[in-house]
């Protein structure tokens, strides 16, 4: 049993650090669209690609664009975050029983 648990576990921390990386990469985007940045910027464009698809389904659904704000990398963040506190934590708390005897 202890396999499955090492490989829950396994899943859980690469998980973490995935929503942690694309985490940053979304606060970069919101970051960058404060100023005018140069659409030919290699750093610029992957942003933009790593971080339109998400956005602009959730632009899509919800009206989350404000008197000129954005709302929807707010959003982005909290689902995040939502992820990183239960589908993260129910993972590793799964592992850690399995390990128990």
């Amino acid at each position: 049993m202890f396999i499955v648990a090492n490989l829950l576990n396994a899943i859980a921390v690469l998980l973490h650090y995935v929503l942690t990386i694309y985490m940053w990469i979304v606060i970069a985007r919101a970051v960058i669209s404060w100023v005018n940045p140069d659409p030919y910027n290699p750093i610029v464009r992957f942003l933009h690609s790593a971080t339109d698809p998400v956005f602009d389904r959730l632009r899509r659904n919800l009206p989350l664009f404000f008197g000129g704000f954005d709302f929807s990398p707010i959003i982005v963040l909290l689902a995040i975050i939502f992820l990183e506190n239960f589908v993260v934590a129910t993972l590793q708390q799964i592992a850690m029983r399995l390990q128990l005897p």
